[in-house]
């Protein structure tokens, strides 16, 4: 199954598409925030990050979902800043911090066909959402090199729906999370209360476009594949997110119910986060997931 964006570069529509994007840096709103700022200018708006990508390591990563990781592990660009204030950010010298540098549209080529030389099975993105530009003006120029594996979007949730629309044939895999189900807990954790009406739309648009999950011989090919982290105190408010997901999204929705959640950043300041899940809160999340039917590499084998 060749990518989907293979299409696209033939037909010229992704060069297209990537200047269309870039031109849109200089009143910048690709995510919800809606900054309208000047980011070819030097600009900065919520996610602090100007006209380059912030590129903070990449190279193959065997800590992701299985049906990403395969044999020669998924080819994972970490991306630096964010469109997010979690509170108990995993990684935030990389979201928060200065743990990054920017480079251009050819360095940023050179590493995805650097990935695919290495063995890797896809190039994943990690938090594309405020650099959609610079990796689609990367794309077309690795992908006239050779570059032919899959993409996979991997980001925190908050997406605008109308970025997405205009991003349909490009990326293969979507993998965002679904953080919380409640809007004032999205506010006090993320500094984001419309986090859950924009996360609801924008899974539901991502599904649309690439379906579920298809995996062939262990591997993903094609699809949505979302990440909920359960937090102590059930503040995500877990059997909402599975239900919705389920109910709205699709009933053969691949859910990855992450019980890895640890105190970090500024976690400790805000109780029940100072703590880890309980076991009973897990086996609950599971549960739930369970009765619901949806795929997923813990609660349930089917994996295509």
């Amino acid at each position: 199954m060749d990518p989907s964006y293979l299409r696209l570069l033939q037909t010229g529509s992704l060069s297209r598409l990537a200047a269309r994007l870039q031109a849109g840096l200089e009143d910048c709103r690709l995510c919800p925030h809606e900054c309208g700022v000047n980011r070819l200018r030097g600009e900065t708006g919520f996610c602090r990050t100007g006209g380059n990508a912030p590129l903070c390591s990449y190279g193959p990563h065997h800590g992701e979902e299985e049906v990403l990781v395969g044999r020669g592990g998924s080819g994972t660009v970490f991306l630096g800043r964010c469109n997010l204030r979690c509170i108990y950010c995993q990684n935030y010298e990389i979201s928060h911090g200065q743990d990054s540098r920017p480079v251009k549209a050819r360095e940023l080529a050179m590493v995805m066909l650097a990935l695919q030389a290495g063995g890797a099975h896809n190039v994943n993105f990690v938090t594309p959402t405020h650099v959609v530009p610079q990796i689609i003006e990367a794309l077309v120029l690795a992908a006239q090199e050779g570059f032919r594996l899959p993409l996979v979007y991997n980001s925190g949730g908050y997406e605008k729906h109308e970025t997405l629309r205009i991003l349909e044939g490009v990326f293969d895999i979507y993998m965002p999370d679904f953080k919380y189900w409640d809007p004032g807990i999205a506010q006090e954790l993320s500094g984001i209360r419309d986090y859950p009406e924009v996360a609801r739309r924008a899974l539901k648009e991502m599904h649309r476009q690439v379906g579920d999950l298809e995996v062939k011989e262990g591997l993903a090919k094609r699809g949505l594949l979302v990440r909920h982290l359960v937090l102590p105190g059930n503040l995500a408010g877990t059997a909402s997110i599975l239900e919705y997901l389920a109910r709205e999204v699709s009933p053969g929705t691949f859910v990855n119910v992450m019980d890895q959640y640890r105190p970090a950043y500024r976690a400790k300041e805000r109780p029940p986060l100072d703590r880890r899940p309980s076991p009973g809160e897990i086996r609950e999340a599971m549960e739930a997931a369970k009765r619901l039917s949806l795929r997923g590499p813990a609660h349930n084998s089917a994996t295509g």
